[in-house]
C-alpha cells in the first residue's frame, strides 16, 4: 500500500513523536489529519509549535483538528471533518496518551499503593478507552474499502519478556514506578493484537510499536527532576524521529499480503533494517 495520496490520521499530532509522524507522512505524499488536544497557536512568532501550526495551515494536504479523544462529540466532529475533506482513511496512528509526567509531575513516578481509583480511571480514559474510541471511528472506512493499517503506540513496560521458566513485565522497565500508565499500555497492546486477528479477513493490518523514551516536550524537565530526586545519571533520550522508519513501513502493510498482529521495538527494528542503532538515535 504505497503512501502517495493515502489518508493518514495521527492522534497527538501537534508535537513530539506525533509531529514526527505528521512531517514524515506528508513528506511521503500522504494526506494527514492530525488530532491534538491543543492546536491553537500562542502567537509567538519564533515558537516551534506556532511555526509547525502555520506550516500545516498553509497546506491543502494537512488538517489540524483540536480534539479530546475521550470526548465522543469532539471525536465524532473530528472524524466527520476528516471524511469531509479527504473522503476516506487509510492509516491510523494511535499516538495520543496521558504521559506519566503529565499525570504526576514532575517525574511521573508514583507507587501503585499511592494511587487512587481516580488516577487509574483518568489514565485508562485517555490511553486505553480514548484509543479504543478513535479506532472504532476511523477503522470504518478501512473496513468498507477492505484495506488499511492501524498502528498502536505502546511501551516496553506494557509487554512481557521471558525470565527463567516464566515471564516478567518489570524486567523490561526495572525500578519503574510508571503506573497506571504501563497498565494501560499493557491493555492497549493486548487489545490491538486481538483486533489484528479480528479484522484480518477485512484486509486491515494492526500492529504495535514500542518506542524508546523520546526527547519530546517536557523530557528534559522530567529527566532532570528524576535525576535530582531519585539520584543516578540523567537518562539519555531518543530523537522523536526514531519512530518514523518503522511507522512508515507498517503504514504500508495490509493484512492479507503483509504483516499484522506484531509488536515491534523501534530501536531493535531500526538496527536490524539498516536505519541505524542507538548511536544514531540517542542524544543527550
Amino acid at each position: 500500500m504505497a503512501l502517495q495520496d493515502k489518508v493518514v490520521v495521527v492522534t497527538g499530532g501537534a508535537r513530539g513523536m506525533g509531529r514526527a509522524y505528521v512531517q514524515a507522512f506528508l513528506a511521503r505524499g500522504a494526506k494527514v489529519a492530525a488530532l491534538d488536544l491543543s492546536w491553537a497557536p500562542s502567537g509567538v512568532s519564533n515558537d516551534a509549535d506556532d511555526r509547525f501550526y502555520r506550516e500545516l495551515a498553509a497546506r491543502d494536504d494537512a488538517l489540524m483538528l483540536t480534539c479530546d479523544i475521550t470526548n465522543d462529540d469532539q471525536l465524532a466532529a473530528a472524524y466527520q471533518a476528516t471524511i469531509d475533506k479527504f473522503k476516506t482513511v487509510d492509516v491510523l496512528i494511535n499516538n495520543a496518551a496521558l504521559l506519566p509526567s503529565v499525570q504526576f509531575p514532575p517525574i511521573g513516578d508514583i507507587t501503585i499503593l499511592e494511587t487512587t481509583d481516580a488516577d487509574w480511571e483518568r489514565q485508562f480514559a485517555v490511553s486505553l478507552f480514548g484509543t479504543l474510541k478513535v479506532t472504532r471511528a476511523f477503522i470504518r472506512p478501512m473496513l468498507a474499502q477492505q484495506s488499511g493499517s492501524i498502528i498502536g503506540i505502546s511501551s516496553k513496560g506494557g509487554t512481557t519478556m521471558p525470565v527463567g521458566d516464566g515471564i516478567s513485565w518489570v524486567a523490561r522497565r526495572p525500578n519503574s514506578r510508571e503506573m497506571p500508565y504501563m497498565a494501560a499500555k499493557a491493555a492497549l497492546t493486548a487489545m490491538f493484537c486481538y483486533l489484528a486477528d479480528e479484522v484480518k479477513d477485512q484486509n486491515v493490518a494492526v500492529n504495535v510499536i514500542n518506542p524508546t523514551g523520546a526527547r519530546t516536550t517536557g523530557f528534559d524537565e522530567k529527566t532532570s527532576a528524576r535525576a535530582t530526586l531519585l539520584g543516578g545519571p540523567k537518562p539519555i533520550g531518543a530523537k522523536p524521529e526514531h519512530v518514523v522508519p518503522l511507522a512508515l513501513f507498517l503504514a504500508e502493510q495490509e493484512a492479507k499480503t503483509g504483516i499484522t498482529g506484531r509488536v515491534f521495538d523501534t530501536i531493535e527494528w531500526n538496527a536490524a533494517n539498516s536505519f541505524g542503532g542507538p548511536e544514531v538515535w540517542f542524544t543527550d
